[in-house]
């Protein structure tokens, strides 16, 4: 059976439709595992099977593997089919049409994912650098606005703002009264703004 390949639709297969007949019983025997009837479920059905996969696919080495999944399905699922259904050949071709609408929604998902994937290396390293640009824009601007303060203006700043110290707290670090820390740090907050264009 691993040996076999998927008949092609070149290949004569005249009088198995006559033999369809048949296939009922031999998924019975292949239920239980007869390997004989499995050689002959794949003789009728294979052909018929490639060539509806093929027909979906369109494309020939893809119909052949899918068909390989369905014959396989088949021979471990044989027991599933229900004669009261439907028949032989309307199960297994049933079992082939599934098979090979899933890979093509495999397949349109993948290209989806890689598409998807495409745009985000696209876009992402773009983001990243703009957003790294402007960090460290806005971190050089700052630096220039601080460096424009006096050193005590800049110090109560730093503490307050970046330290997340209250004032008391900062006038104690510079060893300055706490009215001289409110007043330089307000002037300095003026400074800051005016330096960086933000509107009153």
């Amino acid at each position: 059976m691993g040996s076999e390949r998927v008949p092609g639709p070149g290949r004569d297969h005249r009088g198995d439709h006559e033999d369809h007949g048949g296939l009922k019983e031999l998924l019975g025997r292949v239920a239980r595992g007869d390997q004989a009837a499995f050689e002959r479920v794949y003789h009728l059905a294979a052909a018929p099977v490639y060539g509806l996969i093929l027909r979906v696919l369109r494309d020939r080495a893809q119909a052949e593997e899918v068909a390989q999944e369905v014959l396989v399905e088949v021979w471990r699922g044989a027991a599933r089919f229900d004669p009261a259904r439907g028949t032989a050949m309307a199960w297994v071709m049933t079992i082939a049409h599934r098979r090979a609408i899933d890979r093509v929604r495999s397949a349109q998902a993948g290209t989806d994912r890689e598409e998807r994937a495409a745009r985000l290396q696209v876009d992402r390293p773009y983001d990243e650098v703009a957003e790294s640009v402007e960090r460290s824009l806005e971190q050089e601007r700052l630096r220039r606005c601080l460096g424009g303060l006096t050193e005590l203006q800049r110090e109560s700043v730093t503490f307050a703002y970046y330290g997340g110290y209250s004032y008391r707290e900062v006038a104690e670090f510079l060893k300055v009264p706490l009215a001289t820390v409110k007043t330089r740090m307000r002037d300095g907050l003026i400074r800051m703004r005016d330096c960086l264009g933000v509107e009153r």
